[in-house]
């Protein structure tokens, strides 16, 4: 006859212990490993997860932005937390909200952020590519929801109601750029077209290109808008020569030039108001 087969009742171990694990030693004694629980890897990264990345989790859950942000509303969050709610989770040991207050630190505040390239933004500890990526998207759609408004058609009244709008576009361009402002006889705007980007100089503008859509467009006025990447709004000589050399053409088309405008950084100086002898809209 050969050797017994132990068997077990349902709910037990089968006298050798788990199939597939060795026992050791004389005396009976199993594996360690015959004595630990049976946890599936499922089980282990699911635990992993649910631990709480960063310092987030330690908050009680209404301190939290994204809740802060369902309650009270965006305007309630800093700067630092409406980051951290576009990025989400952190990474273990440091939230998001505490990456976006060293990237928000290492840039000068939210402008020099919006400004950043990707490649400086990656360099910040805790952001990396995909971190990057969605923070210049964020502020992209910023800059478009600027663009697009108001969507229809706005009336000048004052040079602030050019500049105000123009102020948040134009003000922390790296580069030098020339938009016209185009209008009909109630000043009402009826584009804005970008005609220069780079050196916008008298000697390098063509007057002709200044005026080459309030033609097609029967425009009866226009304003020019230019900012300075240095951060200083104050006329040169030659932002007052090209004003002369267009004021002069737009009489010749019987296009009214209504002002010239200087954006930089958050101001913009006009010069209608500085005195110059600009025509004006009947």
């Amino acid at each position: 006859m050969g050797r017994p087969v132990d068997r077990a009742t349902p709910g037990e171990l089968p006298a050798g212990g788990i199939p597939g694990r060795s026992r050791r030693g004389g005396n009976g004694a199993g594996n360690t490993a015959d004595l630990l629980p049976l946890v599936s890897d499922d089980s282990r990264s699911r635990g992993a997860a649910e631990r709480p990345l960063g310092g987030m989790g330690l908050l009680p859950r209404h301190e939290r932005p994204r809740e802060r942000l369902a309650l009270h509303g965006a305007g309630a969050l800093s700067a630092a937390e409406l980051i951290g709610v576009v990025w989400g989770s952190g990474t273990r040991g440091h939230s998001a909200v505490d990456a976006a207050g060293d990237a928000l630190r290492r840039h000068e505040g939210l402008v020099g952020l919006a400004r950043a390239a990707d490649g400086e933004l990656e360099a910040v500890p805790g952001v990396g590519p995909v971190r990057a990526a969605q923070l210049s998207a964020a502020f992209e759609l910023g800059r478009r929801v600027v663009t697009d408004w108001p969507q229809g058609r706005w009336t000048v009244r004052a040079p602030r109601d050019v500049g105000e709008r123009l102020v948040p576009q134009m003000g922390y361009l790296e580069r030098e750029e020339l938009r016209v402002v185009l209008l009909n006889t109630r000043n009402v705007v009826l584009r804005q077209v970008t005609v220069y980007q780079g050196n916008v100089s008298s000697s390098l503008v063509r007057i002709s290109e200044l005026f080459r859509d309030a033609i097609r467009l029967s425009a009866t006025g226009v304003i020019l808008v230019h900012n300075h990447p240095s951060g200083d709004a104050t006329p040169s000589p030659d932002d007052m020569r090209l004003t002369a050399e267009a004021l002069a053409a737009g009489r010749l088309l019987d296009i009214q030039l209504l002002d010239h405008l200087i954006v930089a950084g958050d101001s913009f100086v006009s010069l209608r108001d500085r005195g110059v002898a600009f025509d004006r809209n009947s």
